[in-house]
């Protein structure tokens, strides 16, 4: 650039300025309309106290444009316009014209921050300027809370004046700009269009600003504490994709160093690390994992000890499938013993005899343990059915040809009984009866004998039982 075009830009520059200062920034101070401006400052600011809308922008329209920005200390000509626009846009209807006073709101704060830039209005509580950024930050601050709140403009404008308010005003930021910068991150992160770091940037100077607060205390220490547990929520929907597991290794440990021997407090950090894909040899997850999975084993076999304690039918159950036979019986006598509910006592009682049967080939002693299930547990078929099955299955050891059918019609008595008193067994009862109708005596055996139907006999060996002859057909 050669120097005389450095000069006519500079000229252009200052020209600029010099408009802005004059005309969108100008002050009463040397206006020939001081008087006017004055008087339409002071009736439309009483105004606006007294909620008389009309009055107040008729002399507020007058006062700012003799003097937008009053008398070069304050910046009320433009946020109290702004309020008013803003009340125009609540309360119109006509969608052009709310987009109208939509517009005229934003330009006016954004006049009010131009005119701090240019130097054109000063504020009387730091005349040498050192609060001028933190006004600033406060005016993008409240536009920004009303654009997402009231306005509803583009998510881009909006984080731009959240992003203005953030940089001005520091540690000092406003706590009404958390909920909607969370919720616009959020959104656009979810959206693809926000980048993790940047995200996780802005989260991390939100809560140093939100922490400055609440440690300084005072009346707004709470507003900022509450608004804080809010905006973190929202970022923890996406937390899990912005963060590492070195944060969340950071964010935890100050937890797990406050109650280093809670198990809630184990079992949630590692439950948590996990979920960030932390290497299983991160030395934080290692110390917390080793301690919660000592301890969890300890509970779980504490638990599993007074489970089985109070539960000895599951002990017999593990003895019977490991092949311990003796064992689960002796479980099972326990159980036995210790039960007082019958229905319950019955049903232990044909587990026991099912093993002396099937597995022991102890009949008798099988056969006496069914008949006290079947006391305990009156209409109960199943017993019987065992007792019926132990006939059946043992009527070949039971002596010659003639005992062994009598032992098949004790078998089937056993069947009929038990279906006779439930209904439940009854198929199962039939279809054994059908097996064994072709092994009851035959007439020609039983006449041999001069023994008629319906004639009584005992059965030999162990079964001892009597039964009435039946034929087979």
């Amino acid at each position: 650039m050669t120097r005389l075009k450095k000069l006519l830009f500079a000229s252009v520059l200052a020209l600029a300025t010099v408009t802005l200062g004059n005309a969108q920034c100008a002050s009463w101070v040397d206006s020939p309309q001081k008087e006017d401006a004055e008087n339409a400052h002071s009736i439309y600011r009483q105004a606006l106290k007294d909620k008389d809308y009309t009055l107040a922008y008729e002399n507020w329209e007058k006062a700012f444009t003799i003097a937008p920005a009053a008398d070069g200390k304050r910046d009320y000509h433009f946020t109290d316009g702004a309020q008013l626009f803003l009340q125009k846009f609540k309360n119109e209807t006509d969608a052009t014209l709310k987009d109208e006073h939509k517009a005229k709101y934003i330009s006016l704060i954004d006049d009010a921050i131009a005119c701090y830039k240019a130097g054109s209005i000063t504020s009387s509580k730091c005349p040498d300027g050192s609060c001028i950024d933190a006004r600033i930050g406060y005016l993008a601050g409240r536009k920004a809370f009303d654009m997402f709140y009231t306005l509803n403009t583009p998510y881009s404008q909006t984080l731009a004046a959240l992003d203005l308010a953030r940089e001005n005003s520091g540690l000092g930021a406003e706590y009404i700009i958390f909920d909607p910068y969370a919720s616009i991150i959020v959104y656009e992160f979810e959206k693809g269009k926000f980048e993790k770091a940047k995200a996780r940037s802005l989260y991390d100077e939100l809560n140093a600003i939100a922490d400055h607060n609440i440690e300084k205390g005072g009346s707004l220490g709470p507003y900022y504490q509450q608004a804080k547990e809010a905006m973190n929520a929202k970022f923890a929907v996406i937390g899990n994709d912005i963060f590492d597991c070195e944060f969340f290794v950071e964010k935890m440990r100050p937890e797990y160093d406050a109650s280093p021997e809670d198990p809630e407090v184990w079992k949630k950090i590692v439950s948590k690390l996990k979920a960030q894909s932390c290497d299983p040899s991160n030395a934080f997850l290692m110390e917390v994992e080793g301690k919660y999975k000592t301890w969890a084993n300890t509970q779980n076999a504490a638990k599993k000890a007074e489970f089985e304690a109070n539960n000895p039918g599951i002990l017999a159950k593990k003895a019977y499938d490991a092949g311990n036979f003796e064992e689960a019986i002796n479980k099972y006598n326990d159980a036995i013993s210790g039960e007082t509910d019958l229905k319950k006592k019955a049903g232990y009682q044909f587990s026991k005899a099912s093993i002396q049967y099937r597995k022991l080939k102890k009949y008798g002693a099988a056969r006496a343990t069914a008949l006290e299930a079947a006391k305990n547990r009156p209409g109960w078929g199943r017993p019987y059915m065992l007792i019926g099955d132990m006939y059946g299955s043992g009527a070949r050891s039971c002596g010659d040809s003639w005992n062994q059918r009598l032992a098949i019609l004790a078998a089937m008595d056993k069947y009929r009984y038990a279906k006779s008193v439930d209904a439940s067994v009854a198929d199962d009862a039939n279809s054994r009866l059908s097996k064994y109708r072709a092994s009851m005596p035959s007439r020609e055996d039983g006449f041999s004998r001069g023994l008629k139907e319906g004639s009584t006999q005992t059965v030999g060996c162990w079964i001892g039982e009597k039964v009435k002859i039946q034929y087979a057909k």
